[in-house]
């Protein structure tokens, strides 16, 4: 149970910009969500859309100290009056899939004038987010990638472009599928006030270095059941097989037989499992049918061939369940 006057915090991994508006229309029926977000959606017609839910812009690389000082004072007041906010300890999307390092700066704003005697309590709730199909994807990649070519803003503008032609023209002839499934979970909560109370601890007393490191202690402990509860989705779970042996011919018994080998394999680790309409074959058929359709597998004469030139596109989708459950096949 969570304290009615506590200020709720949710902790989110970042997927995709979609997190914004998916997590918000989960909350919306209960809360609105406060998000910091970065400058680069100070751009039409992203900027009023993400006004309209709530979001506030922060300049990430800033030094400045006033604007720091400004920022952390607008946070700080902002919990200490419980609303009710959302973060990404990321401090970014994943450009590989996986669950990056967390950033300690608004957890830090948070909480350095944290009272436990006389505040009311900061609650950190943990959020998995998963996407059989991340739009982005491919973008974040040649991100994560120093040596790739990039295409120009007339080029990425005619890949968006073609993007939308494709998805109308295939629903148009009746080909068209739809991008699988998204899916959120929420973890156990983590109370501030329980947190440093168990250390015997009072932030507003500590040295900066010291506040840092207790500050990273509990985000290290928010990343870790944000992890254990990001959502193995289809296509993850079909990608985290295939990554294990990317050169092998599959038939489509072979695949399913590893796929729910590693299925139970998983869920014996206490992993969140998706199944949709709880088909385990039908959750095979999904993942295998959305990575076709990508061009990441082929399908010839029966005999399922992941492409070597999206092993990486494969890996980005296996990586987001890298820290749910045990360790992937073949590792």
């Amino acid at each position: 149970e969570i304290p009615g006057d506590a200020s709720v915090v949710f902790v989110m991994n970042h997927r995709s910009n979609m997190d914004y508006i998916l997590v918000s229309y989960l909350a919306m029926e209960r809360t609105a969500l406060s998000y910091a977000v970065g400058e680069w959606a100070r751009v039409w017609p992203l900027e009023q859309l993400i006004r309209s839910m709530g979001a506030y812009f922060v300049r990430r690389r800033s030094r400045n100290d006033l604007y720091r000082t400004v920022l952390a004072r607008y946070v700080h007041i902002a919990t200490r009056e419980g609303v009710t906010q959302a973060v990404y300890p990321e401090g970014g999307l994943s450009r590989d899939g996986r669950l990056g390092a967390p950033r300690l700066g608004l957890l830090d704003y948070m909480l350095r004038g944290f009272d436990p005697e006389d505040h009311a309590d900061v609650v950190f709730v943990p959020v998995g987010i998963n996407y059989d199909r991340v739009l982005e994807d491919r973008t974040l990649l040649l991100d994560g990638d120093p040596d790739a070519a990039r295409p120009g803003a007339l080029g990425a503008l005619g890949k968006t472009l073609g993007f939308w032609w494709r998805q109308l023209w295939l629903r148009l002839r009746g080909g068209w599928y739809s991008f699988g499934y998204a899916c959120v979970n929420f973890g156990r909560p983590l109370s501030a006030r329980e947190f440093l109370g168990r250390r015997g601890l009072d932030l507003r007393r500590l040295e900066p270095a010291a506040r840092f490191e207790t500050v990273g202690e509990l985000a290290a402990e928010l990343m870790s059941r944000v992890a254990a509860i990001i959502p193995v989705l289809p296509v993850s779970l079909v990608a985290d097989v295939l990554r294990a042996a990317p050169g092998r011919p599959w038939t489509e018994l072979e695949l399913k037989a590893a796929v729910q080998s590693r299925l139970l394999e998983l869920e014996a680790a206490g992993a969140a499992v998706y199944i949709p309409h709880e088909d385990r074959d039908y959750a095979v058929e999904v993942g295998l049918r959305m990575l076709v359709l990508r061009h990441v597998l082929d399908l010839d004469d029966g005999l399922y061939r992941v492409r070597e030139n999206e092993r990486r596109l494969l890996a980005y989708y296996a990586n987001a369940i890298a820290g749910n459950g045990s360790a992937p096949v073949g590792a």
